[in-house]
């Protein structure tokens, strides 16, 4: 394996789709089944979730503890701590907007400083959900009142961590959230490596799920 110098990026391609059907509709998400061209010509069948995308913060406060929460995943049967997240509800939906949004519903908090940390495919090998994931600063209370939760939130707990415990319950194998894990080891590559001034800004292009500034 030779010595590759270049900085490496992903890159858009599309290869041929012959047939597609959606075999079942959810409520926010769908499955896909494509016919696929390879590129020996032979063609295959190719299952996947369908999502409309998400966003992710890591709200960092002023003594380097972030936000966390623990809700229950059916899916995996676990409560996970978690960054608070959702989805992006509306096509071409600002992500920042939804990210402030999130912020404010889940933890009752605003932030003034804003940058990207991460942008994600969670799990391109089946599902297209992308989650682009904030770093949130200069943290204070929202105003009004606290937002109505319901169904798997109604029971949520919160904490705020040190991030270096967040990393070591990373790489213990204690803590599973994707976002969670991509957020703590991103801001914490960060900090150890050119500075949080050199994150991109939040407005950043995502060409995963292109919005209106």
């Amino acid at each position: 394996m030779g010595q590759h110098t270049q900085r490496l990026h992903d890159t858009p391609e599309e290869w041929q789709v012959t047939d597609t059907a959606t075999p079942f509709t959810g409520n926010k998400t769908s499955v896909r089944t494509d016919r696929v061209v390879m590129p020996d010509g032979s063609v295959v069948t190719r299952d996947y979730q369908v999502h409309p995308g998400s966003v992710a913060v890591v709200a960092l406060d002023d003594h380097d503890r972030v936000i966390v929460l623990r809700q229950y995943r059916h899916p995996v049967r676990q409560k996970l701590w978690e960054i608070p997240a959702g989805l992006l509800d509306v096509p071409g939906e600002n992500p920042l907007h939804a990210a402030q949004r999130e912020l404010h519903e889940e933890a009752h908090v605003k932030a003034e400083d804003w940058r990207v940390l991460a942008d994600v495919y969670t799990t391109p090998g089946g599902c297209d959900e992308a989650v682009r994931i904030f770093l949130a600063r200069n943290l204070s209370e929202a105003e009004g009142e606290r937002f109505e939760v319901s169904e798997e939130e109604a029971d949520m707990e919160f904490a705020r961590v040190p991030l270096a415990d967040l990393v070591r319950g990373v790489l213990a194998g204690e803590l599973h959230n994707n976002c969670l894990v991509v957020g703590a080891l991103s801001l914490s590559a960060a900090l150890a490596g050119d500075g949080i001034d050199s994150l991109r800004p939040a407005d950043a292009p995502w060409p995963a799920r292109p919005f209106e500034a």
